[in-house]
């Protein structure tokens, strides 16, 4: 089998590791390998001690994606929910897929901060509101945006497997589930 790496970038609380989840088990049932790379997880085991600069969030997510192609590579659809706030930094991850031959998809689970906000699963925005922290994604640090991912997925307007089926669909159009 094909292995793929789909990188889900999107603002925190947007809805990308609920989806990336979803579309794994959907994916196992159908009989193929597949990996989740949860940012908050590799921040724990295989980026810890890193902090929120700009160059401590690029090198996350080099290692991030170096991992998933490795594993896409091997014939793992490996599933990418992870903010990666800069365009360069998710260029480089394309281009290193590339390089390899490895298929790689961008897909920008594109919600609105007034919605992440009012959903705030990790409770971040409501500690940046009470300047507990700084840095948060999308509020008082940058996200640059995907000009040209290849799915928008606005999770706001639809339920968990109504996206989650519309990756599927583009998985299945490219030849990749």
């Amino acid at each position: 089998m094909t292995g793929a790496t789909v990188w889900l970038t999107g603002l925190p609380s947007a809805g990308k590791t609920t989806i990336a989840r979803a579309l794994a088990d959907r994916l196992r049932a159908e009989g193929r390998r597949v990996e989740v790379l949860d940012g908050d997880e590799i921040r724990t085991f295989l980026s810890a001690g890193l902090g929120f600069t700009r160059a401590d969030r690029d090198t996350n997510v080099q290692r991030i994606g170096f991992v998933a192609e490795l594993l896409a590579r091997n014939g793992i659809t490996t599933l990418v929910p992870v903010i990666a706030p800069y365009a360069d930094s998710r260029t480089a991850v394309r281009e290193r897929h590339r390089a390899e031959g490895t298929p790689y998809l961008e897909v920008h689970i594109a919600t609105p901060v007034e919605v992440c906000s009012e959903r705030d699963v990790k409770g971040l925005y409501a500690k940046q509101a009470a300047g507990e922290i700084s840095g948060l994604t999308g509020v008082d640090d940058p996200y640059e945006q995907p000009e040209a991912p290849d799915l928008r997925i606005a999770s706001h307007t639809q339920t968990v497997p109504e996206s989650a089926a519309a990756l599927h669909g583009l998985l299945t159009e490219r030849g990749l589930a």
